[in-house]
């Protein structure tokens, strides 16, 4: 079996081009859906935080698949809207919590999250989105043994 990439691909077929073109399907279908007051990443960091209250920025980060600065620049602009709260743990480390204004964020964000996501999957039959999610976190899932964080932007 060949399993050298093919040389004439048009930009149109290539993986890294429709990576890309998904990733700017998805962040415009979020910000249609909940305005620009939050970001996709933003949104990432509050669902982990409301899952595991109190987490520190080294496991936040390794949670939504960030590198450590760019989650403690994240978490500071989260602390300066009031949504979150840090506390100073040992060894410099950061404790991080969700305010009751962070808690008030995305309690009115997650009744549109399904809907959001059904119209960003809406091209797809309902077999073909299961398949299509199936095979991205198994995509995600293989290249994150090759890829750290810091490769990820």
């Amino acid at each position: 079996m060949n399993t050298d990439p093919p040389t004439d691909l048009t930009l149109q077929a290539e993986p890294g081009h429709l990576i890309r073109r998904a990733h700017q399907l998805a962040v415009s279908t979020f910000h249609d859906t909940h305005g620009r007051q939050v970001t996709p990443v933003q949104y990432a960091v509050l669902r982990a935080l409301k899952a595991e209250p109190g987490i520190d920025q080294v496991t936040l980060a390794d949670r939504v698949a960030l590198d450590t600065s760019t989650t403690a620049d994240i978490a500071t602009r989260l602390d300066a809207k009031g949504w979150i709260v840090r506390e100073l743990l040992p060894r410099r480390q950061r404790a991080l919590r969700l305010t009751a204004d962070g808690e008030a964020v995305l309690a009115d964000m997650l009744p549109r999250v399904h809907p959001m996501y059904s119209r960003l999957l809406e091209p797809l039959e309902p077999d073909e989105r299961d398949e299509f999610l199936r095979l991205l976190r198994k995509f995600v899932h293989l290249n994150e043994q090759s890829a750290g964080p810091s490769d990820q932007g």
